[in-house]
């Protein structure tokens, strides 16, 4: 009988589901492009590798996204290519951080990210000059548009001083703040179309303003990262003519402690499904390989990705 008990047992337990492995993607506010991309790369991972589950995480934003990915508690993080150079050269805000990002690893690059400044159509901004002594949200600590506001106000020699009112509100607040008027303005690194610009500009009577000069000529011009980058008209309700700015790309990172066979199976998912991927959201619509393989990226690739890269003949 006893036997008979032990036969049971061993069948029920052979019949219980095995539990597939889960990676955990960092991205960012749910009304941003990073966290669709957690979304997309997800949804090809999950459908496509046997065994493996993957949940996209909403997040403070890219410099949260690279210190969870060095610490360990995520697989893979959203980070702008800016943070990731500083990161990985120890420079800009970087610089004084002890904690070392040798292990962090790219896989690929993605779109542009603009550098977006929204203003209300009574707030009397119509340039960067203008932020002086107005109402600003310059984004919360860990986000992406709060490290590059950071560098235009470096350039600038502004501090949190120099206007009447600094938030710090995260991405998913911005836009009712501007709304309210608690802001005259939000400055916001994503990809377009953008939900909550659009928000911001259909209910609130805002516009994206053009962030072009002698400064910006001066960042792109020293900083690799950084490239000039238009918004096309008619992005946006009532946006007759391009908006000029500069921007960043998006960029996807994980770290040596991530299995090189995981990230390899990653990256050919990704690639293998780029067609699908591309039409899982309007930001990813022109990417292609050629481009996501190489630029943007500061940090050396994951051993996994260089095994595919090579394999395709992308790279040498």
């Amino acid at each position: 009988m006893r036997l008979i008990w032990l036969l049971l047992a061993w069948l029920t337990l052979a019949m219980l589901p095995v539990h597939a492995q889960e990676i955990l993607i960092g991205t960012g506010s749910k009304s941003g492009v990073y966290f669709q991309v957690g979304r997309a790369i997800c949804r090809l991972v999950s459908g496509n590798i046997e065994g493996l589950s993957c949940r996209p995480m909403e997040s403070a934003g890219s410099a949260s996204n690279l210190a969870n990915v060095a610490g360990g508690s995520l697989e893979i993080g959203i980070v702008q290519s800016d943070v990731q150079h500083h990161a990985v050269h120890r420079s800009g805000p970087y610089r004084f951080i002890d904690t070392p990002h040798d292990h962090v690893r790219a896989l690929f690059s993605l779109y542009t990210e603009p550098f977006n400044l929204v203003a209300r159509a009574d707030s009397g901004i119509a340039g960067l000059d203008d932020l002086q002594g107005r109402r600003v949200n310059i984004g919360n600590a860990g986000s992406g548009q709060r490290a590059t506001m950071e560098t235009l106000m470096r350039a600038r020699e502004w501090t949190t001083d120099d206007f009447q009112l600094a938030l710090e509100l995260p991405a998913s607040q911005q836009s009712l703040a501007l709304c309210h008027n608690r802001v005259q303005a939000m400055v916001y690194m994503v990809g377009h179309p953008n939900y909550s610009i659009a928000k911001a500009v259909k209910l609130c009577d805002a516009r994206l303003i053009n962030v072009e000069g002698p400064v910006i000529d001066r960042l792109v011009k020293e900083n690799p990262f950084y490239a000039y980058t238009r918004i096309p008209a008619g992005t946006y309700a009532g946006m007759d003519g391009p908006v000029r700015t500069f921007g960043t790309l998006a960029t996807v990172l994980s770290s040596t402690d991530v299995d090189e066979q995981l990230v390899y199976d990653i990256v050919r998912t990704v690639f293998e499904h780029l067609d699908r991927f591309k039409r899982m959201h309007k930001a990813f619509y022109d990417l292609e390989p050629a481009t996501m393989v190489r630029k943007g990226l500061s940090a050396p690739l994951h051993d996994g990705a260089i095994r595919y890269y090579r394999e395709r003949g992308w790279i040498e």
